[in-house]
């Protein structure tokens, strides 16, 4: 390649580039905020009638045009080799790429706005906020499910996590219908040690099995699982009976499930985590710090533009005395707002984090076929302009009769 021609494709990719810039810029500016993100928020992906689609319309094809015009009239009477016929191929396949996602430099945009205005630090401080006040966010009439509010769900104080193991009682033997199921609860423990050691704690005596409180037989049916890794055993375990029921725990500590987990961190580690800090709230810290997370809750919720009427002392007093009265049936809680708009903003925000689809699955074979077939085109002019200029050329030459 002469270096004219050279010099020619690399000014044709810093126009690209700079084309490119505009549609960041351009995006960067047209996003509309955090407040107006809801589930069908997406990035891109080429919507053929909005005006980021028609001006990329009309850029591709004008700029494409305009490179095989000058390719043809400045650049096809030179003699190309195979090997230099690849490389201009090559480069011509870039050119027709950046060509044609202008779109992708746009959503780039949008997404970059995205993390300006809601930083992933922050992003991860609110979802913390909210599990860890989920359990007083559901509608009071939730408060009874078995389903959301189970002791198994307890993940803080000890002796918690439990197991729940049910067992069916029969009143009459004569009558199989007079029977009830009865649940016993008992602490999940964990043991390690050496393999080896572990070969001889089986063949101790009962007398090393009545350190946990039952015998030997009664330990190897309460094995939960048993896990060797290398040279050390971990064995998971039925512990002592416990009974949860009857311990002064308020029922907003007995939930472990999260809005939205917080990504690369184990989902165990956070519900633990979360129940310790709700644990806290709830009885060692004062009233102060419970009533200063609702009203966190509160900004939050204008923030992400969910409808609410959440008053953060009156739902404070709510979850005090229902903690200090846990029999008592719950009547109310005053966390009235949105949930589901709340549910929907957090997934929406997490997926154009952690998966926001700069290139949609929808564009992807047309997008293909357009790129490939524009640059075929534009590649098999090139080389058929250069085969009949260098012919007339070779036919003209005096040397050549």
């Amino acid at each position: 390649m002469t270096y004219n021609f050279k010099k020619f494709l690399v000014k044709s990719i810093f126009v690209l580039v700079l084309i490119h810039a505009g549609y960041f810029i351009y995006g960067y500016f047209k996003f509309t905020g955090i407040r107006n993100i809801d589930i069908y928020t997406e990035f891109y992906r080429f919507k053929f009638y909005d005006d980021v689609s028609i001006s990329h319309f009309f850029i591709t094809g004008l700029f494409l045009l305009t490179i095989l015009i000058f390719l043809i009239r400045n650049h096809s009477k030179q003699r190309y080799n195979a090997k230099n016929l690849i490389k201009i191929g090559a480069i011509l396949l870039l050119i027709v790429f950046l060509s044609l996602s202008f779109f992708m430099s746009y959503s780039f945009g949008l997404n970059a706005k995205l993390r300006k205005e809601l930083s992933e630090k922050n992003f991860n401080a609110d979802k913390t906020l909210l599990n860890v006040l989920n359990p007083f966010l559901y509608n009071y009439t939730s408060y009874n499910s078995e389903k959301l509010f189970t002791v198994t769900n307890i993940l803080y104080p000890k002796p918690y996590p439990v197991i729940e193991v049910k067992d069916t009682i029969f009143y009459d033997l004569t009558n199989k219908e007079s029977f009830s199921l009865e649940s016993k609860y008992y602490s999940i423990d964990t043991l390690k040690m050496l393999t080896s050691g572990y070969e001889e704690f089986k063949s101790a005596s009962n007398s090393v099995y009545d350190l946990f409180g039952f015998d030997k037989a009664e330990l190897q049916k309460r094995i939960i699982s048993k896990k060797t890794r290398k040279d050390s055993t971990e064995i998971i375990f039925k512990g002592l009976e416990v009974n949860p029921r009857y311990d002064a725990i308020c029922i907003f500590l007995e939930n472990n499930t999260l809005i939205s987990p917080i990504n690369h961190s184990p989902i165990k580690k956070q519900q633990q985590q979360n129940a310790i800090e709700r644990y806290k709230l709830l009885y060692k810290l004062n009233k102060d710090s419970l009533l200063n997370s609702f009203k966190k809750l509160d900004t939050l919720l204008k923030k992400y533009n969910i409808e609410s009427s959440i008053k953060p002392k009156a739902l404070t007093e709510d979850a005090f005395h229902f903690r200090d009265k846990n029999q008592e049936p719950l009547n109310e809680i005053r966390n009235r707002f949105d949930r589901n708009a709340l549910i929907e903003k957090v997934k929406t925000l997490d997926r154009l984090f952690y998966q926001p689809g700069y290139f949609h699955s929808s564009i992807r074979m047309i997008f293909f076929s357009v790129l490939f077939s524009a640059w075929l085109f534009g590649f098999l002019i090139f080389v058929f302009a250069n085969y009949i200029r260098k012919s007339k050329h070779q036919g003209s030459d005096p040397l050549n009769v």
